[in-house]
């Protein structure tokens, strides 16, 4: 077991829990013999779920956790109060060391406040942002922060830039991966407060590729590997990027059903359009991590299906085998020493 990445994972939230989760896991289990699942919930729900699988019982185990964190419930108070919750347990066990990842499709706010305060941040993270992965032309981008922190400082988003490029470049295999600034114009005196405030420091930066700014526009291009934001516009971007592929998706399909002949040419190209389609599904890239922790915590959308929460486990072998936190330590402490010593040469 010690040569297995063990992945905890949340089977009590979501909208579809217990059922999905269970679902995921088992599929995790047979796409990769890596991988060893403890599945955090109702002991007796999760047995009855496992009950209609075949799965591989020895890299398998059930963590009974009786109490369940509600989306709506204040974050800081049910971390503090739920202890036997699935989020709390699961975060603990991170902690301890008895599982490398935690995976969860459950309250946003309390992952992200149970992340910080039980798993807690690398040595030099300021902030933890949530860094999910989108579809492009070009393949991939890491979007961060998108969810977070709504209130960033420029030296947040300057950390987000060095831990998204370890990302991209370990975890996704890009080397010297594009970092941009989400902007309203491709100037550099454009923007709000934080983005001026935030470009020129970024310039600076010689450990990482700073491209300058990306428009909302420009990002499903792949013009960027790094999407560089604050909490706010990030969510949103996120959001749109979904809510407009779907609602594509759903045009394309009801064209195809409007006569005799889409019907028959819709029969001819939906073998490429299916795959086209599926490269820019958001649940084939798996969850959100949130990086800058101690230990992986992967955050998936609340209505996850079981493919969604797969893929997220499956994710966590390259983020471990890449030491993904050690790496973004070291990185933190190069830079610190890079910014002392400038400092240092500037007073002489």
């Amino acid at each position: 077991m010690d040569n297995l990445v063990k992945v905890a994972v949340d089977a009590m939230g979501g909208d579809y829990a217990p059922a999905e989760p269970v679902k995921g896991a088992v599929d995790a289990l047979a796409a990769s013999e890596n991988i060893y699942v403890f599945l955090v919930g109702k002991k007796d729900l999760l047995e009855q779920e496992l009950s209609k699988y075949t799965y591989p019982k020895e890299r398998l185990a059930v963590v009974h956790a009786p109490e369940v964190i509600e989306t709506a419930e204040p974050p800081v108070n049910a971390i503090r109060t739920k202890k036997d919750s699935s989020i709390v347990t699961g975060l603990s066990m991170v902690r301890k060391g008895e599982a490398d990842a935690f995976v969860s499709s459950g309250s946003t706010g309390a992952v992200l406040v149970g992340g910080q305060v039980l798993v807690g941040r690398v040595k030099g993270v300021e902030r933890s942002p949530l860094a999910p992965v989108i579809p492009t032309v070009k393949g991939v981008s890491l979007l961060i922060d998108c969810g977070a922190n709504v209130d960033a400082r420029p030296s947040h988003l300057v950390q987000f830039a060095r831990m998204g490029s370890i990302y991209m470049e370990y975890v996704m295999g890009v080397k010297n991966p594009r970092v941009a600034i989400v902007n309203i114009g491709a100037e550099e005196e454009k923007g709000n407060a934080l983005v001026k405030g935030t470009f020129p420091l970024l310039k600076e930066c010689k450990d990482i590729n700073f491209i300058g700014s990306i428009e909302a526009r420009d990002i499903p291009y792949g013009y960027a590997d790094v999407i560089v934001c604050e909490a706010f516009v990030g969510n949103v971007i996120l959001k749109l990027y979904e809510g407009v592929g779907g609602a594509l998706i759903s045009l394309v399909k009801q064209g195809m059903m409007t006569s005799a002949r889409s019907k028959i040419g819709g029969l001819l190209v939906k073998p490429a359009l299916k795959e086209t389609m599926k490269s820019f599904d958001v649940t084939e890239y798996g969850g959100a991590p949130l990086l800058g922790l101690k230990g992986l915590v992967v955050k998936t959308h609340g209505s996850s299906r079981a493919i969604e929460i797969r893929n997220s486990i499956l994710q966590c072998i390259q983020f471990k085998s890449q030491d993904i936190s050690g790496k973004i330590r070291e990185k933190l402490e190069q830079a610190k020493v890079q910014e002392e010593k400038e400092g240092e040469e500037e007073t002489v």
